[in-house]
């Protein structure tokens, strides 16, 4: 076994957990309990302008930006720690983009119906497979134009009519009525600059992809065409909505656990 393989055999994974664009820290606190309650170490960080972080998402303009909280964090980590890092929705941009800057710092990407695009937005295909599409449910953005009206969108969120319909159709009535009192506007105009360059320490990290099969924001189609492209270790599935941590939090615990454990960490 690897140095590595024998460290993370005999130590209990640190999970790193990232939400995806309006959401926040706040999205995992179910799986961040069950987690804590068997002994597991987790963080969850706030992106900007996510959560308890006090900047406003029309003036954060570039992704570089947006990820400086999860940047610090990996930082400020101890030399030869490893952490299992798990992105939701677009968090896996935020992921991906660690794996580049930090790749001997992550044990294992896990992106939970995450954005899952090695080089991130370059081409039409790209966004296609990354990118929701929503028009079928109608106009369901609030913008945000911090550039001015007569320049692209700064910002979004999904307005509080749709977001049961759309992102918790599975979950608890109470989890969409929190999520409804705690989204925030996105930094919009950030991530469609996901843009990475080829770094070939990426792939040494491995991946695991967890599908949410009942999907209306990264479509099951959009899901699989993402694994297709760029193939993960492996591949779960959970019967839910966009939101697992709500509608399937034990479930989506024990594939988190099953998936460090397919790594070498001790559970």
């Amino acid at each position: 076994m690897p140095e590595s393989g024998l460290v993370a055999s005999l130590l209990k994974p640190h999970f790193v957990l990232v939400h995806g664009i309006s959401g926040g820290s706040w999205c995992w606190y179910k799986i961040r309990c069950l987690m804590e309650n068997s002994g597991y170490r987790v963080s969850c960080v706030d992106l900007k302008a996510a959560g308890i972080d006090a900047s406003d998402a029309d003036s954060v303009l570039t992704f570089d930006d947006y990820n400086e909280p999860l940047m610090k964090f990996l930082s400020a980590l101890p030399e030869n720690e490893q952490v299992i890092l798990v992105g939701h929705s677009a968090g896996g941009l935020s992921v991906t983009w660690a794996t580049h800057k930090f790749a001997d710092k992550i044990g294992l990407a896990v992106y939970v119906a995450a954005t899952m695009l090695k080089l991130g937005f370059w081409t039409d295909q790209d966004i296609k497979d990354g990118v929701p599409d929503l028009s079928e449910f109608g106009d369901v953005y609030h913008l945000g134009f911090g550039l001015g009206n007569d320049k692209p969108p700064t910002s979004a969120v999904i307005k509080k009519e749709f977001q049961r319909k759309i992102s918790y159709h599975m979950s608890p009535q109470e989890d969409s009525t929190l999520a409804s009192m705690l989204l925030r506007p996105g930094p919009l105009l950030a991530l469609q600059g996901a843009r990475f360059t080829e770094d070939h320490d990426v792939d040494k990290v491995p991946r695991v992809f967890i599908k949410t099969l009942q999907d209306r924001v990264v479509k099951p189609e959009q899901q699989d065409a993402m694994i297709k492209r760029w193939r993960p270790s492996d591949v779960y599935a959970l019967d839910s909505d966009h939101s697992p941590f709500f509608s399937n939090p034990f479930l989506l615990f024990g594939l988190l656990v099953k998936a460090a454990a397919s790594v070498g960490y001790c559970n």
